[in-house]
């Protein structure tokens, strides 16, 4: 059944497509993406190498009130903590300005962290393959063109095993709080989704960003471990604020996910940070 599953999201030489488009954001997130294209570059001025837009946005499935906005920057130097708090102040602003998005985050990095050997099948990939350009010179330029294969499902996800320890102390500083538990299910609950289906991502030679469809490629492998993997997808778009999920992720589907992922593809290179 599993290796009937057509590939998705390849070119016809079998490479991962870029997702997304400015053509594709909805009309009502319009003024949002346009809001952050003129703030960033007052905000980072000419240390801003490129920004990039991510997620549902750009890939034109993003829900009015319930989809965060995504943001990539690429300054011409590392970031400092200055850095990381402007990004804060804007994607709070952005957050409280536009009721269409539920958040905004920016994720900040080198150019030559980008470029870097060590980040090229995982930050690297991921600005070739999921971001879309925003503004600036476009670094995919200088990367290359990635396949679904064993490297790239190591370097992207092979490092489970060191957040599950993070995510306890995470879940028990929400143990008694509802409303800091139901972000905590979306954020783990996503991960180990997109982790379980870049597991199988090379058997099914193919590419899909969309939870659900990650979730029913995953089950075709493991299908003793379909009905969890389907639900975990669920609760990615609507979370619950329930403690038993979070625990059965840390205490059960993460560490077997993780074991599993190590077997079949080993260890990412370890990073700095």
């Amino acid at each position: 059944m599993a290796d009937t599953v057509p590939p998705k999201g390849l070119d016809d030489r079998g490479y991962i497509e870029r997702e997304g488009s400015l053509t594709r954001v909805p009309d009502a997130f319009r003024p949002v993406v346009a809001a952050a294209r003129e703030r960033l570059q007052d905000v980072f001025g000419a240390r801003l190498h490129s920004a990039y837009l991510y997620g549902s946005v750009p890939r034109g499935t993003a829900r009015v009130g319930r989809s965060d906005l995504d943001l990539l920057v690429a300054l011409r130097a590392e970031p400092t903590d200055a850095d990381r708090q402007a990004a804060r102040v804007l994607g709070a602003a952005l957050d409280k300005e536009f009721p269409q998005i539920d958040g905004a985050g920016t994720l900040l990095y080198g150019r030559a962290r980008l470029l870097s050997d060590l980040e090229r099948y995982d930050l690297g990939w991921f600005v070739a393959c999921l971001c879309t350009p925003l503004l600036g010179a476009d670094l995919a330029a200088f990367l290359p063109r990635y396949r679904p294969d064993s490297l790239l499902a190591r370097e992207t996800n092979g490092d489970l095993a060191l957040f599950l320890p993070r995510w306890r102390e995470r879940i028990a500083g929400a143990e008694d709080r509802e409303e800091a538990r139901r972000p905590l299910v979306r954020f783990m609950s996503r991960h180990l989704v997109r982790t379980g289906f870049t597991l199988v991502m090379p058997r099914w030679q193919g590419w899909t960003s969309d939870l659900r469809e990650m979730a029913e490629v995953f089950g075709a492998y493991y299908p003793e471990r379909a009905r969890q993997m389907r639900t975990a997808a669920e609760y990615g778009y609507e979370p619950v604020g329930d403690p038993e999920v979070l625990h059965s992720y840390v205490d059960d589907l993460g560490p077997w996910l993780a074991e599993e992922y190590t077997r079949v593809h080993g260890t990412k290179a370890p990073r700095p940070d």
